[in-house]
């Protein structure tokens, strides 16, 4: 069956607009009004092969905030309604990457249950126009919209742009994980029946 899913989603302060393939092969096309984030965004197409197509726009005059965390939610609620029931899911992903001096690992649980660990320590500043307590906005929305459970980790690094990237590159590698079917198995990966 296709693992495809849109899902669209408009409040006073944004509107946001994805649809992804998860079996794809990495293509992309992102158009928010964030260009560090809208990269970001890339790296989780290329690196976690999904197709992904996002339209996103926001109270950016005001600050990233808004845009940023529904663009994580909208993500989250996207692949979990790709997964569909999560019948033959490996269900558990992880992956540690280097990035120059930065190394990152991200790890999901894609339960049903949501939870999120953010250990990524990174001063109140900005990577272009970006501020870096966004990145953790964003995962902590993708985790509610997928309701998983969702631990980012730092490990090394000291360039903020690589640190945050890395954090993308390991998350895209991790879900491309938990979200691949595994061909031995069958039915919900799980003891209770289901992942709700």
């Amino acid at each position: 069956m296709p693992r495809k899913a849109t899902v669209t989603r408009t409040t006073k302060e944004t509107s946001v607009s994805i649809s992804l393939d998860l079996d794809g092969t990495g293509v992309s096309k992102i158009d928010t009004p964030l260009p560090f984030l809208s990269h970001m965004l890339d790296q989780i197409a290329r690196h976690g092969m999904i197709d992904l197509e996002i339209k996103a726009t926001g109270d950016v005059q005001i600050d990233g905030h808004h845009t940023t965390e529904d663009l994580g939610i909208v993500l989250g609620q996207t692949v979990l309604k790709a997964l569909g029931d999560k019948s033959g899911i490996a269900r558990y992903g992880w992956a540690t990457l280097p990035m120059d001096e930065a190394r990152s690992t991200c790890a999901i649980d894609l339960s049903g249950r949501t939870f999120f660990v953010w250990d990524v320590p990174l001063p109140k500043t900005k990577i272009g126009d970006f501020d870096t307590e966004l990145a953790e906005v964003f995962f902590e929305g993708f985790a509610r919209g997928a309701q998983c459970n969702l631990h980012v980790v730092s490990h090394a690094g000291t360039i903020l742009h690589h640190i945050v990237e890395i954090s993308f590159k390991s998350f895209a590698k991790a879900l491309a994980a938990a979200t691949r079917v595994d061909p031995r198995a069958t039915g919900v990966p799980s003891t209770k029946g289901s992942l709700d």
